[in-house]
């Protein structure tokens, strides 16, 4: 880092940038006080107001670590009441009667493509994820994908991607069967050899999920590198099934009702709402 002597407000400005930049990583004060030549104490003072600003406008927590390795940690966090009042508006997006496709299902390829929207949606899974010890963000192609890589900024996490088919440019793999929930279909899925580390802890990532066949099945091939499924979080989960392949999960949305005739959908808040101790500050 470039050392420069900046004004106090510009200095927090830079600061704040710099912590929001890099979620869930140790900066040592040391890092800050090269740069402005500024004195730790003088540091400390600064990241004392970050962290004011931070907590009364639910932006997350500023942790301070004490002794030699120590400094500061940034964790992104969703204040309910606005959590609560994005997921209704975005209730109100999804509810359009365009969006419903045969089979009950929702286009979302618009929704996943707002990367305003798409950033909103990442830091909620992740303030609800942020105080287990994970390792990996994981989720199926193809659309699960931007809504990963979201999640995974926030936690400052790699994202692995398990693939419907093996690819050659990706080495060797492990494949397996599994029934889709939604159609008791077998199909296949494949995750690269390389991509994750054994015994990792992953957090599993998806757009939609009906019966849970397609996340029972990425849970069952995570068994195959002896990793450990620490979270499982979707965007939009349904109604019309019987009984899911899944047991503990978090919703954003659910899709709590379909008139195909009208192409009236009702879509209402998921459990990400309930109370979660360890989530709602």
């Amino acid at each position: 880092m470039l050392m420069k002597k900046l004004k106090r407000s510009a200095r927090l400005v830079e600061m704040t940038h710099f912590l929001l930049s890099k979620p869930h990583t140790l900066v040592p004060l040391t890092i800050f006080a090269d740069r402005y030549e500024s004195a730790k104490s003088s540091i400390s003072e600064d990241l004392a107001i970050i962290k004011e600003v931070f907590d009364e406008d639910g932006i997350g927590e500023l942790y301070t670590h004490a002794g030699a390795a120590g400094g500061v940690r940034f964790v992104p966090r969703s204040a309910k009441s606005d959590a609560l009042k994005f997921v209704h508006e975005l209730c109100r997006m999804l509810e359009q009667p365009d969006r419903l496709l045969p089979g009950g299902y929702l286009y979302l390829s618009d929704i996943l493509g707002q990367p305003t929207l798409l950033n909103e949606i990442g830091r909620m899974i992740a303030s609800a994820f942020s105080k287990r010890d994970l390792d990996v963000v994981m989720t199926v192609e193809t659309k699960g994908i931007p809504l990963a890589y979201s999640v995974a900024q926030h936690l400052n996490l790699p994202v692995v991607i398990v693939r419907r088919d093996a690819k050659v440019t990706e080495g060797s793999s492990v494949s397996i069967n599994y029934v889709s929930g939604s159609n008791k279909r077998i199909q296949t899925m494949s995750l690269a050899r390389r991509a994750l580390k054994e015994e990792s802890r992953v957090l599993i990532v998806d757009d939609f999920m009906k019966a849970g066949g397609t996340i029972r099945g990425m849970m069952d091939l995570l068994q195959e590198f002896r990793a450990t499924v620490k979270g499982v979080c979707v965007l939009i989960e349904s109604f019309d099934t019987e009984e899911h392949l899944v047991d503990n999960y978090i919703s954003l949305a659910k899709l709590s009702g379909v008139d195909l005739k009208t192409k009236q959908i009702h879509i209402a808040p998921g459990n990400y709402f309930s109370d979660r101790s360890d989530t709602w500050k």
